[in-house]
């Protein structure tokens, strides 16, 4: 099959196609922030389900220092039950960083979402926290705000 594009616009295609895939690595998000990501849909899966008790267990130190498991649950069965089930969960925010306000030093990855619950009418906006462990091999969550 004969080609109907000019061996000059052949040989630009080419060459294009060639720079995407060399760039396509520099779109991709950093390590750290996809293991964060992960770390959260991990940790939501739990609240998503009402394993409230499983997920203050799962979080960081920090966060179990600061509440304690019970006033966790009724924290969340207060709250977030209320709520109903999440219909969708949209990705707004995501990014690293090694300072927070009010937070020991660390490395963070935030992670923001509009999420639609069956029992409100608009958008909440999620926003969980994780924060990579002191030997630096996980990312635990250390904060969660429904807003």
């Amino acid at each position: 099959m004969k080609s109907v594009l000019p061996p000059a616009a052949v040989r630009l295609c080419a060459a294009l196609v060639l720079l995407l895939s060399l760039a396509a690595p520099a779109w991709a998000l950093p390590d750290r922030e996809i293991a964060g990501r992960e770390a959260v849909d991990t940790w939501l899966a739990l609240v998503d389900g009402g394993k409230y008790a499983e997920s203050w267990e799962a979080t960081a130190p920090v966060f179990r220092t600061a509440i304690p498991k019970e006033q966790w649950v009724e924290l969340l069965a207060k709250v977030r039950t209320p709520l109903g089930k999440v219909e969708s969960r949209k990705l707004k925010a995501l990014f690293y960083t090694d300072a927070l306000p009010d937070a020991p030093p660390g490395e963070y990855v935030v992670v923001q979402f509009e999420t639609k619950f069956a029992g409100r009418e608009d958008t909440a906006l999620e926003t969980v926290t994780p924060m990579l462990n002191a030997e630096g091999t996980a990312w635990q969550v250390c904060g969660y705000y429904i807003k």
